[in-house]
């Protein structure tokens, strides 16, 4: 049998819904794709499966009791945590996630989860209401803003008889999950990935200026997934709602001049760039030192070209290839509120990118702010896939792959 997980090291976590029965599946589902797994239950997950299971299909000790420690020499929970290549939290309960959130350790597992600097897999399990509850929902954006990964619960029916989302997925999909985390499903690994996200701000004065509506959660999945994939990832972040992905490095560059020195600085280095910013075309001529007052009727603000950062980046990559010298892959992004192809199709050949991500913000589920894209891929020859409405991870995760493949060919170390 193929073992992609072997040598590798999974602590798993078990808490007390009644989809800890799966757990045991799980466990033997890891076990024999190779890894070994060491199982922390908490209290309440002895009362629906007892630890012996999971001893008998783990083949190791199960830890339910953060003060049983019969080695002096170590603490348990920290050599756990500094064992583990990943932590996987399979049923998650609305408790777990809150105290996990919160930077609460109060027992085995969640001590482990605060010590561990591993990833760590969260795969929810509960009733539909309490899934959609606002506290859970915030705690599950908590986590995945400091790094977490989850596996999206599945819709069914559900123990306490409702039907709707929330049962735990199922164990085959964790570990197909686990294993694209830890066994090589990662076909940006070993590469620089610079990524520009959010709105850029053009100051008219030290309390005015003019920006857009992006809220850079499109530039954020795509650092993200990216660093999922293996990747090396510099953000490059102008205005933006909410906080950066984990684990990347951040940048901030207020205006389009600032963000179009960031790249230029960085983009020798990069081996693919995904412009996802919102870049002002224009800024104020004149930036007032004080606060404009309000003195006349009318005021007429003179308005410059800004750089075009796509533009000098495509040139540069052009100007690179044409000379046989390394480059990167480059992925612009149009925002579009019609005649979507035209457009596309007008600015790949203009800012000589390599593909070209095309949306019509005025589409329900593709705007500014929204979780979710509707999205349109282009290259020098026309459309080359068009995606329906899935959210932004989904979408970043797709473009990369695309442009994983693309990449791979252009240097002829793999196929498209």
């Amino acid at each position: 049998m193929d073992q992609p997980l072997a040598g590798k090291k999974i602590v798993l976590g078990v808490t007390g819904g009644i989809a800890a029965y799966k757990a045991a599946v799980l466990c033997s589902r890891l076990v024999a794709l190779g890894a070994e797994v060491r199982v922390i239950m908490t209290e309440g997950a002895t009362k629906f499966i007892t630890p012996l299971t999971m001893q008998t299909l783990s083949h190791q000790p199960v830890v339910t009791d953060v003060f049983d420690e019969p080695d002096a020499s170590s603490i348990r929970h920290i050599a756990w945590a500094d064992w583990a290549d990943l932590v996987v939290v399979a049923p998650a309960t609305a408790n777990l996630i809150g105290k996990y959130a919160a930077g609460i350790a109060d027992d085995m597992l969640t001590t482990t989860l605060l010590a561990t600097t591993a990833p760590v897999l969260v795969a929810p399990a509960m009733n539909v209401h309490m899934l959609e509850h606002p506290a859970v929902v915030r705690n599950m954006e908590i986590l995945a803003e400091r790094g977490v990964a989850f596996v999206e619960p599945g819709t069914g029916q559900l123990a306490c008889g409702y039907v709707g989302k929330g049962r735990l997925a199922e164990p085959d999909d964790i570990a197909e999950a686990v294993v694209r985390m830890l066994a090589g499903d990662r076909p940006l690994a070993g590469r620089r990935v610079l990524v520009t996200a959010g709105g850029t701000v053009e100051r008219i004065d030290p309390v005015r200026y003019l920006t857009n509506d992006s809220s850079g959660k499109m530039g954020f999945a795509l650092a993200e997934a990216a660093r999922f994939m293996g990747a090396e990832v510099t953000l490059v972040c102008g205005r933006t709602e909410g906080k950066p992905p984990a684990g990347v490095t951040v940048i901030r560059a207020e205006s389009a001049e600032e963000m179009h020195e960031a790249v230029m600085e960085r983009l020798p280095y990069a081996d693919f760039v995904a412009k996802a910013a919102a870049v002002a075309d224009y800024r104020p001529a004149a930036r007032a030192r004080s606060k404009m007052k309000k003195d006349a009727e009318r005021l007429t603000l003179e308005l410059v070209r800004n750089p075009d950062i796509l533009q000098a980046v495509g040139e540069w990559t052009a100007s690179r290839r044409a000379a046989g010298e390394p480059a990167p892959y480059v992925i612009g992004f149009a925002a579009e509120t019609g005649d979507l192809e035209r457009h596309a199709m007008e600015k790949i050949r203009r800012k000589k990118c390599d593909l070209i991500v095309a949306n019509d913000v005025s589409a329900a589920g593709a705007g500014f702010g929204a979780d979710t894209n509707i999205v349109s891929i282009y290259d020098a020859r026309g459309l080359v896939e068009a995606l329906p409405m899935m959210s932004k991870r989904a979408v970043a995760e797709r473009i990369w792959r695309l442009a994983a493949g693309r990449a791979a060919a252009m240097r002829g170390d793999g196929d498209a």
